[in-house]
């Protein structure tokens, strides 16, 4: 299932895409999509009889905005040098484990919003990434399989990061990765029996219509089973966590000087095979 949230900003309303792209609106059915529903695997099977049986309302989709597809996300763990590609273009070394920090919920945004260039900054970068959405608890994982089996569904995010935030000021990455609007995510979250291969999506990411990011997730050092269970092993996954699993090569801080840090006016798309589109325009804070 594609599910989505739909309407103005705190106000959204839950709803499901079908493939031949009618919007169907799910209020009636769920309160919303959010860690307990996507917890709740009965509620998950209603909503698939409620869709099949097509019984749900149709959505006007013109004219309503798309917002982000998990309402009220637990913590965003993120993760830093996943791609092989992009590790090479910064001449970074191999991770030997993976690399973690967290982002706060509140940088989450729709994927068509507006993304604000913080004051101050000099170097705002864009990060397409594969998002994984957690659908039960998860404590010391011991497989990946173990790991896939948590996982809800797979989303579009952008890791937008403030390199000289996150790099020059005070050796830690937390300030360049939470800044307003930080976190794009969506349109839809996608199911994962949806998703067959995880490590087989394309993701790309254009800037000003120019073609940046070209890479594909069978690029990953740590594959999504094997983040999951690691990640497991260090903090609890409830439903409703979100889990950023990397960016391939393409961002501004890996090209060469003058490097395209993004200003005011700028736009950005970026697309995930199965997952969707998301676009957003800069705008200064």
């Amino acid at each position: 299932m594609k599910l989505l949230r739909v309407g103005p900003a705190g106000a959204e309303r839950p709803a499901l895409l079908e493939e031949d792209g009618t919007l169907r609106d799910l209020s009636a059915v769920i309160s919303d999509i959010d860690g307990a529903f996507l917890g709740d695997q009965a509620a998950l099977a209603y909503v698939r009889a409620a869709a099949g049986a097509r019984v749900l309302t149709e959505l006007d989709g013109r004219g309503l905005r798309t917002g982000p597809p998990l309402a009220r996300p637990g913590k965003i763990v993120c993760v830093g040098l996943n791609y092989r590609s992009h590790v090479r273009e910064i001449g970074a070394r191999m991770p030997m484990e993976p690399v973690l920090f967290l982002k706060a919920p509140d940088t989450v945004t729709g994927p068509e919003d507006t993304v604000l260039v913080p004051r101050g900054s000099t170097r705002t970068d864009w990060e397409a990434e594969l998002a994984v959405v957690i659908g039960r608890t998860l404590r010391h994982a011991r497989s990946e399989e173990e790991g896939l089996a948590a996982v809800a569904g797979y989303t579009v995010a952008n890791d937008v990061s403030e390199r000289a935030f996150q790099l020059e000021r005070g050796g830690q990455w937390d300030k360049g990765k939470n800044c307003e609007t930080f976190n794009p995510l969506g349109p839809w979250l996608v199911t994962a029996d949806e998703v067959p291969d995880p490590q087989a999506l394309r993701i790309r990411t254009w800037v000003n219509g120019r073609l940046m990011q070209d890479g594909s997730t069978a690029d990953q050092i740590f594959p999504v089973g094997q983040l999951v269970a690691y990640i497991s092993r260090f903090m609890t996954l409830y439903p409703g966590d979100v889990i950023n699993t990397g960016t391939p090569a393409g961002v501004a801080l890996g090209r060469p000087d003058p490097k395209p840090y993004l200003r005011a006016g700028d736009l950005v798309e970026i697309e995930i095979d199965g997952l969707g589109r998301q676009r957003q325009r800069l705008k200064d804070a």
